[in-house]
């Protein structure tokens, strides 16, 4: 198995459960790291692959619409597009927010999961 990694893409989200994360969106910074089928490189075939354009325009358009309360809950809705719509084999999902707590950078969440884990 490859793997496909997407770093610090930021995004806009509705995630919280305070009335002020509620009102406005927030900047999220979101890492993946998602298996990819080796035949891909072997055959240079774009269509063996999971286009990773497609996975940050898929949730762009997702967050865009949806309010979490947890970053755990988006997490795993993030890794279930990736394992059932892209058919990812494995999926690792860093998610932080940016400056939200005084003196500390980030606060975020990691999640790991797989086809075998979810079934």
């Amino acid at each position: 198995m490859d793997f496909i990694f997407i770093d610090d893409m930021r995004v806009e989200a509705h995630v919280g459960i305070f009335e002020r994360e509620k009102a406005a969106p927030q900047t999220l910074e979101i890492s993946l790291t998602f298996g990819v089928p080796d035949e891909a490189a072997q055959d240079d075939d774009i269509d063996k692959t999971i286009r990773y354009d497609a996975v940050i325009e898929r949730i762009r358009a997702e967050l865009a619409t949806r309010h979490f309360n947890l970053l755990e809950t988006l997490g795993e809705y993030v890794i279930g597009l990736l394992l059932d719509e892209f058919g990812a084999p494995w999926v690792k999902i860093s998610i932080a927010k940016m400056g939200i707590m005084k003196d500390v950078r980030r606060v975020g969440v990691q999640i790991e999961r797989s086809r075998a884990t979810r079934a």
